[in-house]
């Protein structure tokens, strides 16, 4: 029997796919806090990342408090892209006169900047959580439809008339052979859906709302509180990357075949 090398399994550690993340972030941060010191940059422009750390001990609760109806504005408006953005998509996929008349005009909607029309939200529904899941619901539908229309489309004709020729009705059809076939490109959509909704939801909060990670970066740029702010955006970002990977972990459950084939992928790269 061979012995066991060492170093395989330190190897095997360090390739695995949860420390690489981690690894490459905290080289991202060394290399953050040796640019500041080597360069000198003022505190006012870039804070040290031990200063954020420091903002995070201090002010954590208050972050954390203000990251909640964030988060609710976030789920709210990606829940409304999947409930609102699946449907039209299979309109869009299944009538060309739907996608005609339909298509053109959402395309022409997401030309139109969301912090241009923003103010209008506030203006209609006010201050509060309404104005905020708008934003989020409008940055996160269309990559749901586009997603979704593709997937529809992309289902081979020959599926179709093999569900036609064993008598198969169009519900069934659609159950077996459509839905199955377009999910893992909605699921690739509701993916970069659930990261726009945090965009949204920030940009909501910038424009009129006195609660929120959104109004706390606001008021710290305001105060020049360069600490805080570079905290409110990590946390953003952590809640980004963590509804990514709920999106991520119900799509393994959804559609398994296509998780296996990803890994297989993986494997052999």
């Amino acid at each position: 029997m061979a012995p066991r090398r060492p170093g395989l399994s330190a190897h095997a550690f360090f390739n695995s796919p949860s420390v690489k993340p981690v690894a490459l972030l905290i080289l991202l941060i060394a290399l953050w806090d040796v640019s500041v010191r080597l360069f000198k940059i003022p505190p006012y422009l870039i804070p040290a990342p031990w200063d954020v750390f420091m903002a995070f001990r201090t002010e954590g609760g208050m972050l954390l408090q203000e990251a909640i109806p964030t988060t609710i504005a976030t789920v709210s408006g990606f829940a409304l892209s999947a409930l609102i953005g699946i449907p039209l998509a299979m309109m869009i996929a299944g009538s060309r006169t739907v996608e005609g008349y339909l298509y053109p005009l959402l395309v022409f909607s997401q030309s139109i900047p969301k912090v241009a029309i923003a103010p209008l939200f506030v203006v209609w529904f006010g201050f509060g959580m309404v104005p905020k899941v708008i934003s989020a619901f409008l940055l996160g539908v269309f990559p749901v439809i586009v997603a979704g229309v593709q997937g529809f489309k992309s289902v081979e004709g020959d599926m179709r008339d093999l569900a036609r020729a064993m008598k198969a009705s169009k519900l069934q059809t659609f159950a077996m052979v459509s839905l199955p076939h377009a999910m893992p490109a909605i699921f690739a959509g509701l993916k970069v859906s659930v990261t726009l909704a945090v965009v949204g939801a920030v940009v909501g909060e910038f424009v009129g709302a006195n609660s929120g990670l959104g109004f706390v970066l606001q008021r710290s740029i305001g105060n020049f509180e360069l600490p805080t702010m570079f905290a409110a955006l990590i946390l953003l970002a952590l809640i980004g990357v963590v509804l990514f990977w709920v999106v991520d972990v119900i799509e393994r459950l959804c559609v398994p075949w296509h998780a296996s084939q990803r890994q297989d992928v993986f494997a052999t790269a």
